[in-house]
């Protein structure tokens, strides 16, 4: 019987968590969603929610432009959220 050794190079294969699979790639991006915000006497306004990759809510914007020019300035990429 010959000695087994773990393979090494390019046919080695790595095991990958799901928690790592679901976060691959996803912390250079932040999403924006439209919502709609209760004001003063239940008046509703329009705003932009900015959630981590993970869901994390990180801020709010007036304008989708806003979200937009603050997600890049935190090198981040914007996507949005239907």
């Amino acid at each position: 019987m010959m000695n087994e050794r773990p393979a090494t190079g390019p046919t080695a294969q790595r095991t990958m968590s799901e928690t790592d699979f679901a976060s691959w790639g996803l912390p250079e991006v932040a999403f924006v969603k439209r919502v709609m915000i209760a004001g003063d006497g239940g008046l509703m306004s329009e705003g932009w929610s900015i959630h981590a990759a993970d869901g994390t809510h990180m801020g709010l914007a007036p304008s989708r432009d806003l979200a937009f020019a603050a997600i890049k300035q935190h090198e981040l990429e914007p996507l949005s959220v239907h």
